[in-house]
């Protein structure tokens, strides 16, 4: 099969190529080498593909980058909650502007085959919860005087009672709480819309919190594990907000890898013969944010036998980043169902390879 990837030469992107290439199929990249996330063109780009270097908005990259494909795999894209809401044209650019590129440049060649977009768990805002009382409902956005407070978690709508947090499924209302979120969940529609008229198909894969190999660091647009472990591998203790107890599911880049290639290969047979829709990518065994530098600090090269009394031990510091929610982890059951992915990498194992994995850029 032949197989574009957009933002093929980034982090999760030329994880999916390798995975591509070692099974065999032909692999087009294009990739921008967005400044924010780049320093030139990195050292592990796989050298069976073939790589296209410019800008996804730009109508006539798209076209030469999908003529004669059979799939795309849609993984360009700006990640993180940025600086702040100044990055707002950036975000919706170089998101949904480059994503309505692909999808018209693929429209003009009446492309009817399947597009697997990177979507993120980030689209359903907080995670679900369930109240003693009234069930399962949706808190709204937190207070900011309760977090000034140090009251993190969210609390009932109706009865301001305390919340239990429950492993989120793909049919859960969708409610983006930053630019970056808002843009996923349009990207979502706008590829669901192409596929419906087309009569193609799509998958939207909803990751959880990714980490390992080359991820970007020393970026504002960076995710919390490149941070920890930026600052693990310098010798300084991580920063942890709020009070580290914020849950999240830590799935490490080579099952993300995993998840795609299935969604881009998976046949859904005669009893569900079209696969479309959203998949939450997740290994289903959520963790705190706390539980995640611990770990790192503990593993970091040089640290073994340290105890959490050592000085280097993460720091809870409080503080909270508007946009950022509190619990949000995922039921995996309907990739396993429909598309066979089941995360193989556990949480230590992952972070203890993580830990002393390179990373691009260098720690500053």
């Amino acid at each position: 099969m032949h197989v574009l990837v957009t933002g093929g030469a980034g982090f999760i992107g030329s994880a999916i190529v390798d995975q591509l290439v070692a099974d065999g199929h032909e692999v087009r990249v294009v990739d921008w080498l967005h400044p924010a996330a780049h320093e030139g063109r990195p050292d592990y780009l796989n050298p069976e593909a073939t790589y296209t270097w410019g800008d996804l908005r730009d109508l006539d990259v798209a076209r030469t980058a999908v003529a004669g494909v059979d799939a795309v795999c849609h993984q360009a894209a700006m990640v993180g909650l940025g600086v702040d809401f100044g990055d707002v044209m950036d975000y919706v650019g170089h998101n949904d502007g480059a994503t309505a590129a692909l999808l018209r440049a693929l429209h003009e060649r009446a492309f009817a085959g399947r597009t697997v977009l990177a979507s993120s768990m980030v689209v359903y805002g907080e995670g679900r919860y369930r109240c003693h009382t009234h069930g399962v409902v949706r808190p709204g956005v937190r207070s900011v005087v309760r977090l000034d407070a140090g009251d993190f978690d969210p609390r009932c709508p109706s009865c301001d009672g305390p919340l239990v947090a429950e492993a989120v499924t793909e049919d859960a209302p969708t409610d983006p709480r930053n630019v970056y979120a808002a843009t996923k969940l349009h990207q979502e529609h706008l590829v669901a819309a192409y596929a419906r008229e087309h009569r193609g198909s799509w998958v939207a894969l909803r990751y959880h919190n990714v980490y390992g190999p080359r991820m970007p660091r020393n970026t504002p647009y960076a995710g919390v594990a490149s941070i920890f472990r930026s600052a693990a591998a310098r010798g300084e203790p991580p920063l942890v907000f709020e009070d580290g107890g914020q849950r999240r599911d830590f799935v490490h880049v080579h099952d993300v890898a995993r998840a795609n290639v299935l969604a881009l290969l998976a046949d859904g047979g005669d009893d569900r013969p079209d696969l479309s829709g959203a998949y939450n990518v997740a290994t289903g065994r959520p963790r705190t944010v706390l539980d995640m530098a611990e770990a790192l600090v503990a593993a970091a090269p040089g640290r073994a036998g340290h105890s959490t009394s050592d000085p280097l031990a993460p720091r809870i510091v409080g503080g909270y980043r508007i946009g950022d929610v509190r619990h949000v982890f995922a039921s995996p059951a309907r990739a396993a169902d429909r598309l066979g992915f089941t995360a193989a990498i556990g949480f230590d194992e992952g972070m203890a390879e993580f830990a002393g994995a390179v990373l691009r850029g260098a720690d500053a």
